[in-house]
């Protein structure tokens, strides 16, 4: 099941396109946008890039904690999956309701 962040409300979303059932953005972002949108985000202090299980090891190699305005671009070019499977996931400083 895919698990991630609205990169607008930051809210846990179930599924990757669509519209955010929080706050109704578009979710349909390429990793560059959402990138981008992120970065935006104040209470964004830190982002991570994160790896399946079996990643292979040029993505193992991106995994980790950036700050904003050092987060490696996704996807990885070397990925040897063939379409790779790495996400961002924003660390806040704020938490909200």
């Amino acid at each position: 099941m895919f698990l991630n962040r609205c990169p607008h409300c930051l809210k846990p979303v179930s599924v990757p396109t669509g519209d955010c059932p929080h706050c109704g953005a578009h979710l349909d972002l390429t990793p560059k946008e959402a990138l981008e949108v992120l970065r935006r985000n104040p209470a964004v202090k830190a982002i991570r890039v994160l790896v399946h299980a079996d990643a292979c090891a040029a993505c193992r190699y991106q995994e980790g904690t950036y700050a904003p305005d050092a987060v490696p671009l996704l996807p990885v070019p070397e990925c040897s999956h063939g379409q790779c499977r790495c996400y961002y996931e924003p660390l806040l400083d704020d938490i909200f309701p």
